[in-house]
């Protein structure tokens, strides 16, 4: 069973690593605003807004959202007119943060798209013209594009390809582009784009104000309601570093590993599945399902740019995985991220 299990699964991430589309290369012009939330963010934010002021956007705004440090200060001092700072407002009861402040960038604009970017990424030349033509060639009305994520450290190089393990072993993304039902909504929330008017009429970001994971939950939305959600490779349209070490990284999942589940015994069946598929046959020696693991690692490692060389250290990858896991269970009465706490 645990062979046919790594099996499937070796179908599945070899269906990503071949067949789900990227963004493609061709652009086309629009009435674009690029939305910054952005929360003491003055290491990150001068880089992302470079990569902003080389795109064809008519508005480029930043929400500080309760910065104490010089993120107001790296806006104000921008140079390029089409850069403004949107002030911060006491954050209302039952919001997170994040989500509030895209809701006050989106009301700030009246561009036709809304590109919500986080600080910590940096959008590559032509970009949002790539977007935009991706957009209208398949009547998207929400298009995520998934970044290359970049590393800096040993441990970031070793555990951040888990995120596209976690996502590209099970999500079969060439049948998203087909189905149109919500169990094949995906989005990253660090590069997504709407169409305003879909975005004003099914309600914004004030329909998940209360998701830390907002960005799929947005997705699902939108295919509930008959529109067309997407994500695509994007790793040629955005680059994000996430996390700087192994606390970032143990801090930032930790928030939302266990509440990207609905229901709480999936969630166990997946750190369980994970335990017997993906961990289990390296210490019993089982050699045929070690190597289709290992395949299917080092396929999405390809596609994705990573390291290959982290293949090796997979069951060291998979501990980490599992006691993240257990960590974000433990800690769900509540969590703390950028100096606020959530219930």
């Amino acid at each position: 069973m645990i062979l046919a299990l790594a099996l499937f699964f070796l179908a599945i991430s070899s269906a990503n690593a071949f067949f789900w589309p990227a963004v493609t290369r061709r652009e086309e012009a629009g009435s674009l605003a690029i939305l910054i939330p952005a929360r003491n963010e003055e290491t990150n934010l001068p880089a992302c807004l470079d990569s902003a002021i080389g795109q064809q956007a008519s508005e480029i705004l930043v929400y500080d959202d309760h910065s104490t440090d010089g993120t107001a200060a790296i806006v104000k001092a921008s140079r390029d007119p089409r850069v403004r700072l949107i002030p911060s407002i006491d954050l209302p009861a039952g919001w997170f943060g994040k989500s509030f402040a895209c809701a006050q960038l989106a009301k700030a604009t009246d561009a036709e798209w809304l590109l919500f970017l986080d600080a910590d990424a940096r959008l590559r030349p032509a970009a949002c013209g790539r977007m935009i033509a991706e957009a209208r060639r398949r009547n998207l009305t929400l298009l995520s594009c998934w970044p290359r994520f970049l590393t800096g450290t040993f441990s970031e190089t070793l555990l951040m390809p888990m995120l596209n393990w976690v996502v590209f072993s099970i999500f079969p993304g060439p049948m998203s582009l087909f189905r149109g039902d919500r169990s094949l909504a995906l989005a990253h929330g660090a590069c997504l784009m709407v169409q305003r008017d879909v975005y004003e009429k099914l309600g914004g970001h004030a329909t998940v104000r209360g998701e830390i994971f907002e960005d799929t939950r947005l997705a699902q939305l939108w295919r509930d309601r008959g529109e067309r959600s997407l994500a695509l490779d994007g790793k040629d349209i955005v680059h994000v570093r996430m996390y700087k070490g192994f606390s970032e990284i143990w801090q930032g999942f930790q928030k939302n590993f266990y509440r990207a589940f609905r229901r709480g015994h999936n969630f166990w069946i997946f750190l369980a599945l994970h335990f017997a598929v993906f961990l289990l046959p390296f210490l019993l020696g089982d050699w045929r399902a070690v190597c289709a693991v290992l395949l299917a690692r080092a396929l999405l490692l390809l596609r994705f740019r990573q390291a290959l060389w982290t293949v090796l250290l997979h069951p060291f990858a998979e501990l980490f995985l599992i006691a993240l896991g257990i960590g974000s269970w433990w800690n769900r009465a509540g969590v703390t991220w950028k100096g606020r706490q959530y219930a």
